[in-house]
């Protein structure tokens, strides 16, 4: 995959930052017109549609017969596990507090990463995750109520963050085996139909409500979210190291918590301050590459 500029890298960032973060208000304001698992296949098979639409021109790269079973493996943990819980498990908890859990990710995906991709890991990076995690906790302290709807929604809130950071691994593992823009919209496209099924099977159609509110949240989180969101995404991990990008989505529950405040009326309190703070110190740590490894570098290229 083609390296990125840097200053096309902090755009693509901030962009996925922001699209990310207001999904979480905008599902759970579009929940309120539709069952979960029925909108959650309907989004992402919408998504699907508008990338096959793109990826179309490059139809000899999509070898299915060959690999078929990237794309559904990636559309298992991506898209079936990671929506569907996820949407299911919007329905117990508010929006800020369950996407602060999820996103844990970056540091499961920066354990999974040195696991199975071989990458860096040093004492900064391991500081720095930590205190991005403990900076999600924070970020989400006041949400635990100790009922059992909140316990749920914590069990599917860590479910997603883990399913997902399997499918970014295997992603970046199979990416130089398939065109990114087909693995993308395969996995959008296959995903959307299973949990479109389930839905059918488990949901009543008869109970989405098909106003103007429902279709506009439907299309722009269809949109932005799902087809240009993923698309982004994987483009910037397939052109740098999964952890450091996905260090980057810590800061995405702070957006999210921000919007859900603002539309959704949700508390802002002191400890989205204090985790905010613990999540910019993460991303800097992270990002930060000791002198030592650059040292090493350089001297194993001139040699």
């Amino acid at each position: 995959m083609k390296k990125l500029t840097k200053n096309q890298t902090i755009i693509y960032l901030i962009v996925l930052v922001i699209m990310w973060g207001a999904n979480w208000p905008l599902t759970k304001l579009a929940l309120a017109y539709a069952p979960p698992i029925l909108f959650a296949g309907m989004r992402t098979l919408i998504g699907g549609a508008i990338l096959v639409i793109f990826a179309l021109p490059k139809y000899e790269s999509l070898r299915f017969k060959e690999n078929w079973y990237i794309y559904v493996i990636s559309s298992l943990f991506n898209i079936i596990l990671y929506y569907g819980l996820q949407t299911v498990g919007l329905n117990y908890m508010p929006a800020g507090l369950f996407s602060a859990i999820v996103f844990l990710q970056p540091v499961l995906l920066g354990l999974f990463s040195w696991i199975w991709l071989g990458e860096a890991m040093y004492g900064l990076k391991i500081i720095g995750l930590i205190l991005g995690s403990i900076g999600v906790f924070t970020l989400s302290a006041t949400g635990f109520n100790g009922n059992e709807s909140s316990v749920l929604g914590v069990i599917l809130a860590l479910g997603t963050a883990l399913f997902w950071s399997f499918g970014v691994v295997y992603m970046k593992k199979t990416n130089e085996r398939v065109n990114a823009t087909w693995a993308i919209a395969l996995q959008l496209l296959i995903g959307g139909v299973i949990l479109t099924g389930a839905g059918s099977v488990s949901e009543n159609w008869t109970d989405v409500v098909w106003n103007a509110p429902f279709i506009s949240y439907l299309l722009i989180i269809a949109i932005f979210v799902i087809a240009i969101g993923w698309l982004i995404y994987f483009t910037l991990v397939g052109s740098g190291e999964v952890s450091k990008v996905g260090s980057y989505t810590f800061l995405i529950p702070v957006v999210s918590i921000v919007t859900s405040t603002l539309f959704l009326h949700e508390n802002i309190t002191i400890n989205i301050l204090v985790g905010l703070l613990l999540i910019v110190i993460s991303i800097l740590l992270v990002n930060y590459k000791p002198k030592i490894n650059s040292e090493k570098s350089n001297v194993r290229r001139a040699s």
